[in-house]
């Protein structure tokens, strides 16, 4: 679609209107607010050196009246 544009109107003008028209099409994904809470609880103690997240990250989800962290498989 870019190329027909830039062979249409010129590579300049092109490149603006198809940018604009990406940032329009372009929605922000939705805030988690259960992420954003699990983040704020857990952002303190990574600053006090009291957790490191390892690369690759963890998997975590709800047991029998308990909460279950697992290292995600990479």
């Amino acid at each position: 679609m870019l190329n027909a544009l830039r062979k249409s109107i010129g590579p300049a003008i092109a490149d603006e209107a198809f940018s604009r028209w990406l940032d329009e099409r372009v929605q922000e994904p939705e805030a988690d607010a259960n992420a954003e809470v699990i983040r704020d609880a857990l952002w303190g103690l990574v600053r006090e050196g009291k957790l490191s997240i390892r690369r690759g990250g963890y998997i975590v989800r709800r047991g029998r009246g308990r909460v279950i962290v697992e290292p995600r498989e990479s």
